[in-house]
């Protein structure tokens, strides 16, 4: 006679459920650290051009480059700050994701924690059951020697 867990069916969903939310924050997760990286590197040729246009006006710089460096650096800032707006979105959707997941994981641990407390329930059970056939066991022998 084994423990059967009344809420094997269940638990088995919801550990479905966790796995697929940490699929999906794992997703998250790498779509937000690919966006970031992009503003990174979006960051760092800005920072590049704007010292290297520093470094060529010191020696001279025609009006139309200046124009030419300016305009660039206009167009990087839009590329920034929408970006940035996507980094957010993927920060914001990524603690969503985690929330979802963490709430996931607690189902479960309440789960394994009542399958832990009935199997524990179940083995005293059968502790007694046992204790009881040896008691009728040896008033049995003692009956039967008795005799």
């Amino acid at each position: 006679m084994g423990y059967q867990f009344k809420f094997e069916k269940i638990m088995a969903v919801k550990e479905r459920e966790k796995n697929e939310a940490l699929s999906t924050y794992n997703t998250s997760v790498k779509r937000f650290e690919e966006v970031a990286e992009k503003l990174y590197d979006l960051l760092k040729k800005k920072e590049d051009l704007e010292s290297y246009q520093s470094m060529k006006l010191v020696s001279g710089l025609a009006v139309q480059e200046i124009r030419h460096h300016q305009h660039f650096i206009d167009n990087l800032q839009k590329s920034i700050e929408q970006y940035q707006q996507m980094v957010q979105n993927a920060r914001n959707h990524m603690l969503f994701q985690q929330e979802k997941l963490m709430q996931k994981n607690i189902e479960v641990k309440k789960y394994e924690k009542m399958k832990e407390k009935g199997l524990h329930e179940f083995l005293e059970e059968i502790k007694h059951i046992e204790a009881r056939q040896m008691d009728d066991i040896s008033i049995q022998h003692f009956v039967h020697r008795g005799s």
